[in-house]
């Protein structure tokens, strides 16, 4: 055993005894005399040893006898196959270096598991996982011992790839995000870039958005890259929170809106979360809620200004007014008499056609009570003789005739009643007459000429007033008689 003494005695015979000896450990002379001794023998002294005899007559080597000295495991070390960069999915083997007599047995050990058994470990398509620590232990009967530790750096691409948003919770515009790439990778990258759907925003491995908006809303995801390769991180969703805002109304009947038709009033509103409360104004009187508002057989009382307002947690706003304009046809037909409605000689009643109407009516129609044509058009009428007489309006929505009005036509009645006297006394009348004619030719005689006179009687009796002068005369007649 290594440390122990030995010693060598040099036997011969011969006559006289030998007094000269050699020690040869191999070819190499390695001491004299009779006794060669080790104190501490090691395993460098393990060896083929021989002696030489030598006296006066000659010489003679022993037969070669045989130093093995045992020891325990020394000098454990590993030695990995190859050298650089050991890249996930090679092929590794550590092989174990051990002086030992007798020979060890080898045990591996990755941190402090046992992995394995043998001279040789080999790890075929290595990954990140092999990365580690590794040793073997030396063991005969006489000891054991370790090896130092190695230390297996497998390099590998990026993995594990993800983005981590900066605090949790609800992101409210204006809030300050920072989005940060993470990776496991080996070496670590130093390579980042980020990406919003498929457009490219920005690198590094941090990315900051300052005063965000609903703009920025969206999928996010970043792509870590080093010298084995790159990896993109699932996407994350910014999903930012904003309050009502392009608040608007829409009116599901587009164009005309008539009485009697079906509205429904719908808010559209921008917001996230989407607003929930939804409450609806006519003018500044709140008149109902909920996202619809709808309006059954629309009547004229519902025309004005509509605007709806949008609210969800995080504010309010008010849309537009929108008015409502509703079509309807004419009602509340009326005339309208200028004075008191009777017709006197020469004059004429105007009658005039009041209605309630959207779009307002434009056209009138005229007529006298049992005849079944119109006797005229247009808002204003002017009545020339008596009788009951309507007006009917018209817009494209419909029509209606008012009630029917009273004209008296007094001049009409007189007028009978004058040519009754004139039949009754139609000879009182022409004396009347000539005897007046005859005064006027003497007061005109006068003062022109008898030629002058004759030209004037026959100028009054050719004349084309004569008729607008019999019925003066006529007139004043009447009025003498009453």
């Amino acid at each position: 055993m290594e440390g122990d003494s030995v010693t060598l005695n040099c036997i011969s015979d011969s006559n006289p005894p030998a007094l000269n000896f050699s020690w040869f450990k191999g070819g190499t002379i390695v001491g004299s005399g009779r006794i060669f001794n080790i104190s501490k023998i090691s395993s460098g002294d393990s060896g083929e040893y021989k002696c030489k005899s030598i006296n006066e007559h000659g010489e003679k080597y022993s037969d070669a006898v045989t130093l093995n000295v045992m020891h325990p495991p020394r000098n454990v070390s590993v030695l990995i196959n190859g050298s650089g960069v050991i890249v996930e999915g090679d092929s590794v083997t550590m092989n174990c270096i051990s002086d030992s007599n007798p020979p060890a047995e080898i045990s591996w050990f990755k941190g402090g598991t046992i992995v394995g058994s043998g001279r040789i470990y080999s790890i075929s398509k290595i990954s990140s996982d092999d990365s580690g620590e590794y040793k073997c232990k030396s063991i005969n009967e006489h000891g054991e011992k370790y090896s130092d530790n190695v230390t297996l750096n497998v390099m590998y691409p990026p993995r594990s790839v993800s983005v981590l948003i900066n605090g949790s919770g609800v992101i409210v515009e204006g809030d300050s995000v920072t989005l940060n790439c993470i990776s496991d990778s080996n070496p670590p990258a130093l390579n980042f870039s980020w990406f919003k759907g498929g457009t490219i925003v920005g690198s590094g491995r941090i990315s900051s958005i300052s005063k965000i908006s609903s703009d920025d809303s969206g999928e996010y995801k970043c792509k870590s890259i080093n010298e084995h390769g790159e990896k993109y991180s699932d996407a994350v969703t910014l999903n930012i929170m904003y309050p009502p805002r392009s608040v608007s109304v829409s009116i599901s009947q587009s164009g005309v809106i008539v009485e009697g038709d079906s509205v429904t009033l719908n808010c559209i509103s921008d917001s996230n979360p989407p607003a929930l409360n939804f409450s609806w104004f006519k003018g500044g009187t709140i008149v109902g809620s909920g996202r619809i508002y709808k309006i059954s057989k629309i009547s004229s009382d519902d025309s004005g200004e509509y605007k709806c307002k949008s609210i969800n947690e995080h504010g309010e706003k008010y849309s537009d007014n929108v008015t409502l304009n509703i079509m309807y046809p004419p009602r509340n037909v009326s005339v309208l008499m200028s004075g008191s409605g009777v017709i006197v000689e020469g004059d004429s009643v105007t009658l005039n056609c009041i209605s309630d109407s959207n779009p307002p009516a434009l056209n009138f129609s005229w007529f006298k009570e049992n005849e079944p044509s119109a006797v005229g058009s247009g808002q204003s009428f002017s009545a020339l003789q008596s009788g009951r007489f309507y007006c009917q309006a018209h817009n494209q929505h419909g029509s209606q005739r008012s009630d029917a009005v009273t004209v008296t036509g007094e001049a009409f009645i007189n007028t009978l009643l004058y040519l009754h006297i004139i039949h009754q006394f139609g000879e009182l009348i022409m004396m009347i007459f000539l005897f007046q004619f005859i005064m006027l030719l003497v007061g005109m005689k006068k003062q022109r000429s008898v030629k002058a006179e004759d030209l004037t009687v026959k100028e009054a009796i050719n004349c084309s007033d004569c008729g607008r002068f019999i019925t003066d005369l006529q007139q004043r007649q009447m009025s003498d008689s009453h």
